[in-house]
């Protein structure tokens, strides 16, 4: 079974999530939120943030770390700014709430920023920024905070993890084939591909990993025996974490889950006419699509197509591993049963 995969129904893996997050204690909106978003993630592909963390989430549940009675909700701080407090539960909801609120904030003054706080795993926030950018906004977005309960990444230079994986988010309105979306940990692989390669029993790419002596590995059971993650483009991504760590521990306050967040979202119809906006997009974006492959590589991608290209090309099936899919029917059938 280990490294075999299996091909599911969409449409059958979200209600099986649905009632799985149902049992464990969600309102039925939650947990069709969660649902509809791993579901969605898997069919663009992002094995690493889809239907797999149902049991991570599940996990959490029981063991209290995060709440399954929790609702998001907004609220104004004594100071004036807009903060989504997600009441201790999964974040995927509070995100998407924390978007459709800065983009109703920006659609009023042209800008927003607002904090997310007291929130879980909040999935694939490129997703949100999609469809903000579809809208026309642009929106960025940065996590951090707990480096004590998640030290995952090294920093630049050093042979221990420290820091979390501390995410960077970028949506922008682009050309002909949509919004142009950066979404990346500043490691160089999110934790998710760790588990995944473990599931899968598959090896991790060159130079991502280090053992717990500071040598490179490709052995994801490495990591979970004291190993860790090299940050992202050496000293750039581990300076890019380290500010997203003082926004969200210094500027924010002390995490209490997992990531604290900043969102600043962007009317750029105050800038440009939307449709001259997506003409000027579209003209850069398909030089880039010209510029001649490097050797071993089919062709320049833009970022955002990937998954896009890859929903469309599922045809409403998501490809699992067996193993994963397993403990999936597993905890469903034990939840039913009590």
């Amino acid at each position: 079974m280990r490294g075999e995969r299996v091909d599911v129904s969409a449409h059958d893996a979200m209600a099986l999530v649905v009632e799985v997050f149902v049992r464990v204690g969600c309102s039925d909106d939650i947990a069709r939120s969660v649902a509809e978003h791993l579901t969605d993630t898997s069919l663009c592909g992002m094995e690493s943030h889809g239907l797999m963390r149902t049991l991570q989430y599940v996990d959490q549940y029981r063991s209290g770390y995060i709440r399954a009675d929790a609702k998001p909700r907004v609220h104004t701080t004594d100071r004036g700014t807009l903060e989504i407090d997600g009441g201790g539960g999964i974040g995927i909801p509070a995100m998407r709430l924390a978007y459709q609120e800065g983009m109703a904030a920006a659609r009023e003054t042209g800008l927003s920023a607002l904090a997310v706080r007291h929130v879980g795993h909040t999935g694939r926030v490129g997703a949100f920024a999609d469809e903000a950018a579809e809208q026309g906004f642009l929106t960025l977005c940065a996590g951090g905070g707990n480096r004590h309960l998640y030290p995952m990444v090294a920093p630049h230079g050093g042979a221990r993890g420290m820091l979390p994986t501390n995410p960077w988010c970028i949506g922008i309105p682009g050309g002909e084939r949509g919004p142009v979306v950066l979404d990346f940990a500043t490691s160089k692989i999110a934790g998710g591909w760790i588990y995944a390669a473990k599931s899968a029993g598959a090896l991790l790419p060159e130079d991502c990993l280090i053992d717990a002596h500071g040598n490179p590995t490709r052995e994801p059971d490495d990591y979970f025996d004291g190993g860790a993650i090299l940050p992202a483009g050496a000293q750039k991504g581990y300076a890019l974490a380290l500010v997203a760590e003082l926004i969200a521990e210094a500027m924010l306050g002390p995490s209490t889950t997992e990531c604290n967040w900043l969102l600043l979202t962007v009317s750029t119809a105050r800038f440009r006419e939307p449709s001259r906006m997506q003409v000027a997009a579209e003209a850069v974006l398909a030089e880039l699509r010209d510029c001649p492959p490097a050797p071993g590589v089919e062709r320049v991608e833009i970022p955002g197509e990937r998954e896009r290209e890859h929903r469309a090309r599922s045809n409403g099936v998501v490809s699992i591993p067996e193993e994963t899919w397993q403990q999936m029917l597993a905890l469903h059938e034990s939840l039913a049963g009590g």
